[in-house]
């Protein structure tokens, strides 16, 4: 069988059979349709990942940038880096995995290497071209399965001893938003004043365009959105807003520090996700010790705001309100269980068998 490409150039392919050929034939023509006619391009591994980085800038969030190469650059320090990007088998991806998880890494971690590089790959099929279909290594790379961890929540209590250990207005408005208002850290740190409604007690979660003054940011999953806050958060806003410098539109972000990021990043000097939280994990671990509360993230904060949505909202009322792309996430939260929940179903469990006994 012989045909040619769009440039003119010929190929050739040899078969056992007639029916082998036109089975080819139809095949070749289906992409033809779809305006697949050449051969992909051989390209390295290597020259794949800098195309990657230099074209998905501008695409993605800078930390699921960020996650994209250095999962890339552990595989290409596996697998090597000159290696023709179409000659990677999936035995390559399964060795691949098999050695993150012989170097005692997390199933969740190797999990995410496998959604990642699964992704990645599929961009050098379509649109990238370098790959046909089916030549995806990581296509068929199953997750590993895990023991879902028990969900973390804080109580009432516990917020409120959080509260009063943390002994900064900053530290209050912050955690209050976390928990009433179930955003982000990102999204907390990000916020301006231009954001907040205090008339309508509303805070609005948007994509900003770098400015004079502003840095350049987008939401996960690029979707903006409006969330709700209580009366103890607007106050403590309106406290801060007080004592914040005019003119300066950050909440959360003082104008020294605003100075700083923007000269890292005329320089290149740090990552932007890096510069803006500024030891947030750690300074909240210290708030939590001093309050007594044991394991607690600011995430697990947001995981409570979701969980008492839940309770009371409809499933895509809470999704918006969240942020999440996937109701799936969502649901979780309607089939999480409480310490309440538990107490309240043993209650009724032993009204039950109190009623058999008397029978």
């Amino acid at each position: 069988m012989r045909w040619y490409g769009t440039s003119g150039k010929r190929y050739g392919k040899v078969f056992k059979t007639r029916k082998e050929a036109e089975s080819y034939a139809q095949k070749l023509q289906s992409q033809v349709n779809l305006g697949k006619a050449d051969k992909p391009k051989k390209v390295t591994l290597h020259e794949f990942i800098k195309e990657h980085e230099k074209v998905m800038r501008s695409q993605v969030a800078y930390g699921t940038l960020l996650i994209h190469m250095q999962t890339l650059k552990l595989f290409e320090n596996y697998i090597g880096d000159l290696v023709v990007l179409d000659r990677i088998q999936p035995r390559d991806a399964e060795a691949f995995i098999a050695d993150r998880l012989a170097c005692g890494l997390s199933t969740a971690t190797v999990n995410k290497y496998i959604r990642t590089l699964r992704a990645i790959f599929n961009l050098a099929i379509e649109p990238r071209g370098y790959l046909q279909e089916g030549q995806n290594p990581f296509a068929r790379i199953r997750q590993r399965k895990r023991a879902e961890k028990p969900i973390a929540y804080v109580s009432v209590e516990e917020y409120r001893a959080i509260m009063k250990a943390s002994e900064k207005l900053w530290w209050k408005a912050f955690i209050s938003l976390a928990y009433g208002s179930g955003l982000r850290r990102g999204e907390i740190l990000n916020l301006t004043w231009a954001d907040v409604d205090f008339a309508n007690q509303l805070i609005r979660i948007t994509t900003k365009k770098a400015g004079v003054g502003i840095l350049e940011w987008e939401p996960k999953d690029h979707e903006n959105r409006v969330v709700l806050m209580s009366d103890e958060t607007a106050q403590l806003l309106a406290d801060m807003q007080v004592q914040s410098k005019e003119g300066h539109a950050y909440i959360f972000i003082s104008p020294k520090r605003l100075v700083r990021i923007i000269q890292n990043q005329e320089t290149s000097k740090a990552n932007f996700t890096s510069q803006i939280a500024n030891n947030i994990i750690r300074d909240f671990d210290v708030i939590c010790r001093r309050a007594g509360v044991k394991k607690c993230t600011l995430h697990d904060l947001r995981r409570l705001a979701i969980t008492n949505w839940a309770q009371k909202l409809p499933i895509q009322v809470v999704q918006q309100f969240a942020g999440h792309s996937d109701v799936s996430t969502t649901r979780k939260y309607y089939l999480s269980v409480r310490p309440e929940d538990l107490a309240l179903a043993g209650k009724i469990l032993n009204g039950i068998l109190a009623g058999v006994q008397s029978d």
